[in-house]
């Protein structure tokens, strides 16, 4: 089976945004670091954002997206 490689991001963020995310991952039975990228991804396909390389998204459906 391949491997898909990753990237490091790393970045500061106020406390309390991070605890929120910390709440919302735990919420979600998530890592922190795979929140952030359900997040972004998310976020990308709400706004017509192409992901190159995309892999299938792993979220849950909890009436995450806005509706319109």
């Amino acid at each position: 089976m391949a491997t898909t490689k990753t990237a490091t991001l790393t970045f500061r963020i106020d406390p309390d945004l991070k605890e929120a995310l910390r709440t919302a991952a735990q919420q979600d039975h998530r890592s922190i670091a795979n929140m952030v990228e359900v997040l972004i991804r998310d976020y990308c396909v709400e706004n017509g954002i192409d992901i190159t390389g995309q892999r299938a998204p792993k979220t849950k459906d909890k009436n995450r997206h806005k509706e319109t």
